[in-house]
């Protein structure tokens, strides 16, 4: 799994934050730090994540469909 987060899109709310400690923090006080390949373990509370983001900035891939893209060079 792949997780982007626009991060100028992102306005600090950290709502990720409290919903997948693991996978997000926050720097400070509105500079977010993530994990951008987390266990798949992780999976459920990364998607409550990004659903629960009020500005929808967090975008989660399977990290296999990421590889096919870059290899083939789709878009």
């Amino acid at each position: 799994m792949r997780i982007v987060v626009d991060l100028v899109r992102c306005q600090g709310y950290a709502q990720c934050c409290f919903l997948a400690p693991q996978a997000f923090k926050l720097a400070g006080e509105e500079a977010l730090v993530y994990h951008p390949n987390p266990d798949d373990g992780q999976r459920q509370q990364i998607l409550r994540a990004a659903a629960a983001c009020p500005v929808q900035a967090i975008r989660m891939d399977r990290l296999e469909d990421a590889e096919l893209v870059y290899e083939t060079g789709s878009v």
